[in-house]
């Protein structure tokens, strides 16, 4: 195993208390980390092909709390180390791949405010990466006696390329001009604008003078453009990662739902015909998303067969080459090794601090396998949320000995019918509550 950075105080109550909470920590990723290295390693691969001026589309497939959102943000922090920038966001009600009120450039707008590079990965890096660029552009043009512009337009010319690529490299050289007079107004219009926060032209023309904005119907262009200007400001592509696409399934209207798969179509095409060059996208979503015949991808037939898993990859057999990853149940090895990872955290990486000792790490597994089956290897963040909630209460309560806490388990039906685990107080054994889907 290799040797994980060492954690500090603050980030260790930051990942706990994401996890007793049931969510993603936005760091410490490395602490938590276990098992799917077959995974991991084909996604590092994309991520080479994209800094390699390649393309990747992935489709990461899991059960509800199977780990989806945990290791698309580990494939993004692995992307940033690789020197790539990353953008990301997740489906919803109002954001969505194509729509035509607004939600298509909701999304690009959420996905762009929380871009990302290895000095800022916490989010908020579109104003770094353009000052990057003009910082290049200023080096540029002193070493070639030039103006700045003309050192700007020729970096920028085969972005005239791509659609909407004039109006960008306007914005670019606006915001030039805002910071040359230190007009900070101009060049938060010129951030605004590339974030697609517009909403008509009009104010748009006014503010910037330029004529188009990013809108619903030209996101995925946008995505290319945006792209395409990251490699010209240093960096080795962009990985955009949309997560929640369940809810394009959830859509009501078949019309809506055929139209969002189109623009997943194109992209899969784009990306495997070779038509793309320093971007990768990567979405997350459950197996109905993907399988269902009525609402799913599936639903899609020029979609079905370019996701069509391998035939000859059943029975344990693996192929991770085509763009569908399932992520697959922890092994009982690799939950041993994630409540060991768990207390170490706790700990602060002092084995003299453990709250519990190694026979509790198999006794509460024993344990959740006994009351819930084989359920609790399929959903670890429902196992990683009780075992956090298990060490607080020892962590709180000294005297108190982990035997007599561990207790029952109790499965439960939450908001969106995923089984969830929670520790219940000491009961009978005609007490004990029942699965209840």
């Amino acid at each position: 195993m290799t040797d994980r950075p060492k954690l500090r105080p603050r980030d260790r109550d930051t990942i706990l208390q994401a996890l007793a909470a049931g969510v993603v920590p936005r760091t410490g990723l490395a602490h938590v980390q276990v098992g799917r290295a077959g995974e991991v390693a084909a996604l590092v691969r994309d991520i080479d092909r994209i800094a390699d001026a390649g393309s990747a589309v992935r489709f990461v497939i899991g059960e509800y709390g199977a780990g989806k959102t945990f290791f698309l943000n580990l494939v993004r922090l692995i992307a940033l180390e690789r020197k790539l920038v990353t953008i990301h966001a997740d489906l919803a009600p109002d954001r969505r791949i194509h729509a035509t009120g607004g939600q298509a450039r909701g999304l690009y707008a959420e996905a762009v405010r929380n871009m990302a590079t290895r000095t800022k990965p916490e989010g908020g890096a579109l104003s770094s990466v353009v000052e990057r660029f003009i910082t290049d552009c200023v080096r540029e043009a002193e070493a070639e006696g030039a103006t700045v512009e003309r050192a700007i337009d020729r970096r920028l010319a085969a972005l005239q390329e791509h659609v909407g690529g004039y109006d960008f490299a306007t914005v670019l050289k606006t915001y030039w001009r805002g910071s040359e007079a230190d007009d900070e107004a101009i060049k938060a219009a010129a951030l605004r604008w590339l974030r697609g926060e517009y909403s008509t032209k009009t104010e748009a023309r006014q503010a910037l003078g330029v004529r188009n904005i990013i809108d619903d119907d030209n996101v995925y262009d946008s995505l290319k453009l945006m792209a395409a200007f990251v490699r010209l400001a240093g960096y080795g592509g962009l990985l955009v990662a949309f997560d929640e696409m369940v809810n394009l399934y959830k859509l009501q209207s078949a019309q809506a739902r055929n139209q969002n798969f189109e623009q997943i179509l194109r992209i899969v095409n784009d990306v495997l015909q070779g038509q793309v060059s320093g971007l990768g996208v990567v979405f997350g979503g459950t197996p109905e998303f993907l399988m269902d015949s009525r609402r799913g991808l599936y639903s899609y037939q020029a979609l079905q067969s370019r996701l069509m898993e391998n035939g000859f990859a059943t029975q344990g057999r693996v192929d991770l080459s085509g763009p569908v990853l399932r992520l697959q149940s922890l092994s009982p090895e690799d939950l041993l090794v994630l409540l060991s990872n768990l207390r170490n955290i706790f700990a602060l990486g002092a084995p003299d601090k453990h709250l519990v000792p190694d026979e509790a790490l198999t006794q509460f597994m024993v344990h959740c396998n006994k009351r819930i089956g084989e359920a609790y290897f399929r959903t670890p963040r429902n196992t990683i949320k009780v075992f956090v909630q298990f060490l607080s209460v020892l962590e709180q309560n000294p005297t108190e000995d982990w035997r007599d806490l561990l207790g029952v388990v109790e499965i439960a039906a939450d908001n969106d019918g995923e089984a969830d685990l929670a520790l219940i107080p000491e009961a009978g054994d005609d007490e004990l509550a029942t699965l209840r889907l």
